[in-house]
């Protein structure tokens, strides 16, 4: 990540914007704005220096009243106006305008060590392992190591296993020759050598069948691939990152998945918290989505600072998906300019309490969690599960039919029914 140049006059207007963005793994420098900038250098200047300001800065006014935030356009930089009140989300939302593309928004300190963990496994051709619940944003981890690792310039492809059926995931991974089976009547190469020299993502790995598990584990260790049909094998240069919401060392005790394949796969383990336990990340990723999510031609609504404590407080069990639902939600809905705690339609009955401190995402291994998030992950197992027994019953307990109403795969929704009955 390159250097982020803050003028004098900006720190000083704003004198803790500095050490917050550097806890979040920024590498700040405090600059005289009419220094020769540096080649690919973001800028972060006072409004007042916008005579010396070109697109690719971003000015910050820190002045009292309404926050206000106009986005770079022909050929003017981006500008922030906020205030003491607004501080906090304005720290986020300059947070969000400078990070490359490829980083992860963030802002726990921990959840930055996160990364820069992640940026020293991109080095290597390690196989990297990504666990954390659905909707936690394991695909943008995984597409943060590509990014930052060797084999950047090379294809990133990404393959979720439970979305494929059966029958094809083989040929799809691996390739298949014409005429190999009904249907063929071309030969493909497969995902494996369309990401040659790149990296491939395997998400929801644990969904994979047993003997196609056999045939992965061949081709991670020989490092080639098998078309179907074929008789000679290819040679692959891949690195792999798998990613699974499920706890593989548990479906290798319930005989789901192969002991031999999970310990190829665990080389380097990245586990993601939950977004309930990364209470500053919510305000990184809330910044992320509005932005992104804001309507051309409109105004950008801020969130007021008792939407943002109740943001903070809910505990997220649908993660970011969640959030984003959230948010898309209040900005349609939202009576005035900006969004208020009342246009956020959060189920109040799985929410903190705003001064509940929150796990580090650091804390690789905790010996246990406090009895109050025990409880909460116990009531979003129940909501799901009630959820499922909706859906069965709309479709008069066709698995198939509930599978698509709830989005998932029909294996997913297996493993998830047996779980509901391991728990009761």
């Amino acid at each position: 990540m390159g250097m982020i140049g803050l003028s004098e006059r900006a720190a000083q207007a704003n004198p803790t914007l500095a050490s917050w963005l550097q806890g979040i793994g920024f590498d700040i420098a405090v600059i005289s704005f009419s220094e020769p900038r540096e080649k690919e250098e973001i800028r972060i200047l006072d409004t007042g220096e916008i005579a010396a300001a070109t697109h690719r800065d971003l000015l910050v006014e820190f002045a009292p009243g309404d926050p206000a935030y106009q986005p770079a356009a022909n050929g003017m930089p981006a500008r922030l106006r906020f205030g003491f009140e607004d501080m906090a989300f304005g720290h986020a939302l300059i947070a969000e305008l400078v990070r490359p593309a490829s980083r992860p928004a963030c802002g726990e300190p921990a959840s930055a060590k996160f990364l820069a963990l992640a940026t020293k496994v991109a080095r290597s051709d390690a196989t990297v392992l990504v666990l954390g619940e659905t909707g936690t944003g394991k695909e943008g981890v995984a597409r943060y190591i590509h990014a930052v690792s060797p084999r950047a310039d090379k294809p990133f492809v990404a393959v979720n296993c439970a979305a494929l059926p059966e029958t094809m995931l083989e040929a799809m991974l691996f390739g298949h020759q014409k005429g190999s089976f009904t249907g063929a009547g071309a030969s493909s190469e497969g995902l494996f050598r369309a990401a040659d020299g790149g990296t491939l993502l395997l998400d929801e790995v644990a969904e994979l069948p047993l003997p196609l598990q056999a045939k992965l584990l061949r081709a991670l260790q020989e490092r080639e691939v098998l078309p179907v049909g074929a008789t000679k094998s290819v040679p692959i240069d891949v690195r792999v990152i798998a990613a699974a919401n499920r706890d593989l060392a548990a479906e290798v005790a319930a005989g789901r998945f192969r002991a031999d394949l999970y310990w190829r796969l665990n080389v380097m383990p990245l586990n993601l918290k939950p977004l309930g336990e990364r209470r500053q990340d919510i305000r990184a990723i809330s910044a992320a989505l509005l932005v992104r999510h804001m309507p051309a031609g409109e105004s950008f609504a801020w969130p007021t600072a008792g939407a943002l404590d109740r943001l903070m407080a809910h505990q997220w069990p649908g993660n970011v998906r969640e959030l984003e639902n959230v948010l898309q939600r209040a900005l349609l809905l939202r009576e005035g300019d900006r969004i208020e705690a009342s246009d956020l339609s959060i189920e109040p009955g799985i929410a903190l309490p705003a001064a509940q401190p929150i796990a580090s995402p650091a804390a690789a291994a905790e010996p246990e969690r406090p009895a109050q998030v025990r409880r909460l992950a116990e009531v979003a197992r129940a909501m799901q599960a009630r959820v499922i027994e909706e859906a069965l019953a709309a479709t008069g307990g066709h698995r198939l039919r509930a599978a698509e109403r709830l989005g998932i795969s029909e294996r997913t929704l297996r493993y998830r029914l047996a779980d509901m009955r391991a728990a009761a």
